[in-house]
């Protein structure tokens, strides 16, 4: 419930340090801005459900940048094929990751942490370490434009968000996530099939990735193998913030994954009309992380 709480909270109090904080257009700068770390971190919140990390998912985000961004360009390709071939990179990637994971049964955090530095690596490689640019009109309005107002990066999150929410309380697959994360050997001996599970997630979580790659990549409309770094972090943050458990697999909601993101994105756009250094803003995200991890350790006991 804290992390409810704590959105209003700091919402209230950046109200009154900042006066021109509480406008629409700042609130929707805030809600555009914060829409690639929630997307990423939705995924990453299935991730830890299941008691598993990804470390991949900023290096995913560059692959599926340049890989898009390639096919992106004027009196080429139709939208459809830098958007699927992007999404193709992330559930490559996740594939990947989920296999491994499930049937060598190599540790996340060790399998995650080798596929951030492959993609990354795939990404200089296949861009020569040089951005991409010159997209068609169709593909910067994935990142740049606005249906009835409303930009169309919060538009996508909100379908990622609605989809995954039914996904997770509405089906079987959803109900073995939660399972697989409360006790996995119960889940095996309830006769839930844990490996395919697992490479379902993780593919999953990638493809959140690749898309949030692609409508990033729109958004500046530049392609870039140096995109998505520290992204993985910033969407494990939001995912622990807004009450993913880490400590305890089974919990966590898409609601409150979406919650931690807003907490940072209040917090970072606040200090930045407030003028405070970015690296005081750094030590600040840092101490809100350990301080939500403290309490989740607190709420279990």
């Amino acid at each position: 419930m804290y992390n409810r709480y704590g959105i209003f909270f700091i919402v209230v109090l950046m109200s009154v340090l900042s006066p021109s904080f509480l406008t629409v257009i700042n609130i929707m700068n805030v809600v555009r801005q914060i829409s690639f770390i929630a997307i990423v971190g939705i995924g990453v919140t299935m991730v830890i459900i299941t008691t598993g990390i990804d470390l991949s998912s900023g290096s995913v985000i560059a692959l599926a940048s340049v890989v898009s961004a390639s096919f992106a360009h004027p009196n080429t390709y139709p939208l459809v094929v830098p958007v699927l071939l992007g999404l193709a990179m992330g559930v490559l990637c996740g594939a990947v990751n989920g296999s491994i994971i499930a049937k060598a049964k190599i540790p996340p955090f060790i399998v995650t942490l080798g596929m951030m530095t492959v993609a990354r690596g795939a990404a200089l490689l296949y861009s020569n370490g040089k951005p991409i640019g010159n997209f068609t009109n169709e593909f910067i309005f994935l990142g740049a434009g606005k249906i009835m107002g409303i930009p169309v990066p919060i538009i996508i999150l909100l379908f990622v968000a609605i989809i995954t929410h039914i996904m997770l309380n509405n089906t079987k697959f959803g109900r073995h996530v939660y399972a697989i994360g409360g006790n996995e050997q119960a889940a095996i001996i309830s006769g839930v099939n844990v490996n395919k599970v697992k490479v379902l997630v993780y593919t999953y979580a990638s493809f959140l990735a690749a898309l949030a790659g692609i409508v990033l990549t729109a958004r500046i409309s530049s392609g870039q193998p140096g995109l998505g770094v520290s992204y993985e972090l910033d969407a494990i943050a939001a995912a622990v913030i807004g009450g993913t458990s880490l400590s305890t697999g089974g919990i966590g909601t898409v609601a409150g994954t979406i919650t931690g993101a807003l907490i940072i994105g209040v917090i970072n756009n606040g200090m930045d009309l407030l003028n405070v250094s970015a690296y005081w803003q750094q030590i600040v995200k840092g101490v809100i992380i350990v301080a939500a991890v403290l309490l989740d350790q607190m709420k279990n006991k």
